[in-house]
Formats: structure tokens, sequence, C-alpha cells
């Protein structure tokens, strides 16, 4: 499949994105980050308005919401492509999840199956019922259906406190757009889902102690 662009009057341009020293975009989710806390600067992270503006783009069309606008750093001429749209499904998930929590929501090295993963250990939600909310988010076909799903998963991570790799998500959303890649990004997130033993220390004492009572369906 082809990255067919298609014609916006967004204002957003290659020459205006903000670059790291070697050339790539400064993605939002590393603005106000420091390590792995927030600048000295804002030590309270994103402003609410910015991330509400990043909200604003949930189940909306990528370069349709304007205060979304000044956070794209994808380059383009103005026309809409795969990159585009994988750049503003993450931002408007970023937005909320990092609503209202006072550490950075991304994190280097945390995959979303990984974070889901760790979801599945805290037990706040019965396993089966998070496994088929998981199962049926990998079975998603087009981005927008894939977005969806996320929009309904990642409140769960927030309301834990896990982070995740916003890098790793940009590059899976994607790829999850070209059907030849669709079907490596389902199999990545069900290897970091469904792991064959432990993946940490965490996760065998974990297993050690054995499960507990499962909890409530997720929201």
């Amino acid at each position: 499949m082809t990255d067919a662009p298609r014609s916006t009057g967004a204002p957003q341009k290659a020459d205006e994105a903000a670059t790291e020293g070697d050339g790539r975009p400064i993605r939002y989710w590393h603005r106000y980050r420091k390590e792995n806390g927030w600048r000295g600067d804002m030590p309270g992270g994103p402003p609410g308005e910015e991330l509400a503006a990043l909200r604003a783009g949930l189940g909306s069309a990528a370069a349709s919401v304007p205060s979304m606008w000044p956070y794209y750093t994808t380059p383009t001429d103005g026309r809409v492509t795969h990159a585009l749209e994988a750049e503003h499904g993450a931002l408007a998930l970023y937005g909320l999840h990092q609503q209202s929590q006072s550490t950075p929501m991304h994190r280097r090295h945390v995959p979303l199956g990984r974070a889901l993963h760790e979801l599945r250990l805290r037990e706040r939600f019965s396993s089966d019922a998070l496994d088929r909310r998981v199962a049926a988010t990998v079975e998603s076909e087009g981005l927008p259906a894939l977005l969806y799903r996320l929009r309904m998963m990642i409140p769960n991570l927030r309301a834990a406190a896990i982070p995740l790799d916003y890098d790793v998500l940009l590059r899976d959303l994607s790829d999850w757009q070209k059907t030849d890649l669709r079907q490596r990004v389902r199999r990545r997130w069900g290897l970091q889902y469904y792991v064959w033993g432990p993946q940490n220390a965490k996760d065998r004492e974990k297993t050690s102690q054995g499960r507990q009572q499962p909890g409530p369906d997720p929201a």
C-alpha cells in the first residue's frame, strides 16, 4: 500500500518543526521531559491547555483540528500522509494518557503490549475481560478503528499510572496503515502481552505469589 497523500489546509511546514541535534523532530511527548522526569522550569509537565488541545483530536481526522496544528512535527507540503495520520493519533492518545498525571506517561522501552501486560499483572481488572479487550484492539483493521479501541484502553493505563513508549507507538500506528506491516505489529503486541513466562523480576514475584481474585471489567 502506498502512502497516498491528501490535500489539507493545515499550515505546518517541514522547516517549522523543532529538531534534535541529529535533525530528528522533537515529538511533543519529549518537549517537557528531562531524563525520567520533567524539566526544572516545567515541574508539573505539559500545560493543561496544551494537553486539552491534543485531546481535541480524539476521533477526528488528521489536520482537521486547528488547535493541534502547532504540535505536529511531521514534515508536510500541505498534504495528509500516513506519517501525519500516525502522529495525529499518537498526540491525541498522549493528551489523554498524560491528563492529570504528575509523572511522564511517555517512557522508553515500554511498547504497548508490555504496558498492557503490566496492567494485567496489576489485577485491577478481570484478566479475562482485559484479554478480550486487547484481542478486540489488535483485531482492528483500519487506523480509525484501532485508534477508537486504543482510546478506550488508554484511560485504564492512566488510572494505573502505567506509561508507554510513544515513539514506538507512533511507529506502530504508521505501520498499521500498511497491510503488509500490520500483521507484524499484531505479532509484536501479542508476544509482548502474552509472554511465555515472566518478563522481569517483578513478574516472577507476581507469579510466585499466585493470582488474587479478579477485579472488575475494564471501563
